[in-house]
């Protein structure tokens, strides 16, 4: 039997596949760049000048609550008007530009420009999260039930690959910025020293503009859908809250599939917090530029290979005890970040992080998704979607008012375990084999075809 080629099993073997995962190594570009790596170091660093250090890295933990907030209250209502109005794409394309136009402003942030700073980093978060919410919207329409899984990874692996590319672009022109003709020395003005990275936030502008074209050229509109109970005509806004109302019933009838989803919304709070906070806080503690960057390309191609390793764990040792160890994991590390001083400490750490961070991720998403009916995977999703989004408002803002009553970001890395013990905990009480029986129950009662 001759051997199945390689994109089938990566779940790309179609071109709208492909075009549909690209997305993921468009905008991941802006998200290991603009939110993890670069810009938050310029935000403390230059934009935030004149501010002692923990009172940038508040306002940055701030202004990330603000947009998660945002994004967190308008994405399930407009994911709900475009399922009505048959135009996830153009919502999308909508969201997107938002992003890339605050992106690409990011340019003309200089010294003391705490204000600008803060205004398009909060613009540029909700456009790539609410860009997210309608291209994961499009999955179930460009991938089969028996491929969906495959495609969903797939399209998570490019995103680590392409936006672990342009930042280590970014990472060299910034570090060696002779090699590729721009300004480098002692003597330099403000402006020419701070060229570099500027230009690294337009080159995230192109990079996500250019390698979003194949999913608007090759993934079709999904078609607008009526349920059986609602009229053509009515008011988008109107029927997107009544159904969300009827989701939002449904969902806490399946009361393992709730519990999960409020385990994931704790502890990925404390999950986001770290990925969010870590460069901030590493530059508070005076580890230099290239270090934090560095330590954050390690985290994406460690992750690679580790998230397909921690899925092989947990066929050995069960999804749930799997999650477990990466919860714990993600315990040690916020203890160890406590008592980082070195560089090698945080590139320690970045290691760490890159083993459990997609193993986790990934894990928590095929629970959930063992545990809900398949005919309703669409709209169970969308809350999952949701309550990933809700996920991250809480940390930062403990994490900013930790440091405001301590005057310590050590003590505000501590806080962050709280989050991971109390979803742990929740966790525990999750049944998965009654939860798997309460969704194959549900998808027997439907299987059979109503004839009429």
């Amino acid at each position: 039997m001759p051997r199945r080629s390689l994109l089938p099993r990566l779940g790309l073997d179609r071109p709208e596949l492909r075009a549909w995962a690209m997305y993921d190594w468009a905008a991941s570009a802006m998200q290991t760049t603009i939110m993890v790596a670069v810009f938050p170091i310029y935000f403390v660093k230059v934009a935030g000048a004149g501010l002692a250090e923990s009172g940038a890295t508040q306002r940055l933990a701030t202004v990330n609550s603000i947009a998660l907030v945002v994004i967190a209250i308008v994405s399930p209502v407009l994911g709900a008007v475009s399922d009505y109005g048959g135009n996830k794409k153009r919502f999308l394309a909508g969201f997107m530009w938002l992003g890339v136009a605050a992106v690409a402003g990011m340019f003309f942030v200089e010294r003391g420009d705490l204000g600008l700073a803060s205004w398009l980093f909060v613009a540029s978060l909700i456009g790539v999260a609410g860009s997210f919410v309608f291209y994961e919207s499009l999955l179930p329409h460009v991938a089969g039930p028996s491929e969906i899984d495959r495609v969903s990874t797939a399209g998570y692996a490019l995103g680590y690959v392409g936006g672990g590319i342009l930042l280590a672009l970014n990472l060299a022109w910034i570090q060696k910025p002779a090699w590729f003709g721009l300004p480098s020395g002692p003597d330099l003005s403000g402006a020419a020293a701070t060229l570099p990275a500027r230009l690294a936030f337009l080159s995230v502008a192109v990079w996500w503009v250019g390698f979003s074209i194949p999913l608007f050229r090759g993934v079709p509109e999904p078609p607008a859908r009526l349920e059986p109970d609602e009229q053509a005509g009515r008011s988008p806004v109107r029927m997107a809250f009544v159904r969300l109302g009827e989701t939002f019933r449904e969902l806490r009838g399946y009361r393992q599939a709730f519990l999960m989803l409020l385990a994931f919304l704790i502890y990925n709070d404390g999950i986001q917090t770290i990925i969010k906070m870590a460069t901030a806080y590493g530059t508070e503690l005076g580890i230099g530029q290239s270090a934090l960057i560095g330590a954050i390309l390690l985290v994406q191609f460690v992750g690679i290979p580790c998230s397909f390793l921690f899925g092989m764990l947990a066929g050995r040792i069960g999804a749930k005890r799997a999650l477990f160890l990466g919860l714990l994991a993600y315990t040690v590390i916020s203890v160890l970040g406590y008592y980082m001083t070195t560089a090698t400490h945080f590139y320690i750490l970045a290691a760490l992080v890159g083993m459990v961070q997609g193993g986790t991720q990934a894990l928590s998403r095929s629970l959930f998704a063992s545990m809900i009916p398949r005919h309703k995977s669409g709209e169970f999703f969308g809350f999952f979607s949701v309550f990933e989004k809700f996920a991250g408002i809480f940390g930062p803002l403990i994490f900013a008012g930790t440091i405001a009553a301590t005057g310590s970001s050590r003590n505000a890395i501590l806080s962050v375990i709280g989050f991971f013990a109390v979803g742990a905990a929740i966790l525990a009480f999750v049944n998965l084999d009654e939860g798997r029986r309460e969704a194959e129950a549900a998808d027997a009662a439907t299987a059979s075809p109503i004839r009429t």
